[in-house]
């Protein structure tokens, strides 16, 4: 039988919604890439993730449960995207980063473009908590290739209050 691999594992939105994560120190090794207007140039995302990938396997420092990876994207500009995926220790020759502080994550499905429109939706989730996002942080659960086979496409938004 000849399957298709499929990198991403299945998501489990349930995992995630609605929680409230506090992060002391958590680790992760950050790079960045350029964007016009939020819109990443695509061939360095895929050049990037995979360099940030065998980093941290050469350096042993893969999460141990595959469904607990985090790779988030974070726009501090409309031409800058930062990029950082979660490790369990220090990855030599990286820029190794540490984020504090507490998260509140919902799991949205839709395209890119929908982000916007999610970032909308997670403030007044949050309004109605009586708490205001500093931030956010976006982790896609699948490479474009398993949301095609899963049918899904899925995102967290991860909103530092």
């Amino acid at each position: 039988m000849n399957e298709e691999k499929i990198c991403c594992p299945k998501f489990n939105p349930e995992k995630w919604d609605g929680q409230t994560f506090n992060w002391e120190n958590k680790k992760f090794i950050k790079e960045t890439i350029p964007t016009f207007f939020h819109i990443p140039f695509y061939p360095m995302i895929g050049q990037k993730i995979t360099k940030m990938c065998q980093m941290s396997e050469n350096a042993k420092t893969v999460e141990t449960d595959i469904e607990d990876v985090l790779m988030l994207f974070h726009d501090p500009s409309a031409f800058k995207s930062e990029i950082y995926l979660s490790v369990t220790g220090t990855v030599p020759n990286a820029n190794n980063e540490n984020i504090s502080g507490t998260f509140v994550a919902k799991v949205y499905a839709g395209a890119y473009r929908d982000v916007p429109k999610f970032i909308k939706e997670m403030n007044e989730y949050l309004e109605a908590q009586g708490k205001k996002a500093k931030d956010y942080y976006i982790h896609y659960a699948y490479c474009p290739k398993c949301a095609k086979k899963y049918g899904n496409n899925y995102m967290i938004i991860f909103a530092q209050i």
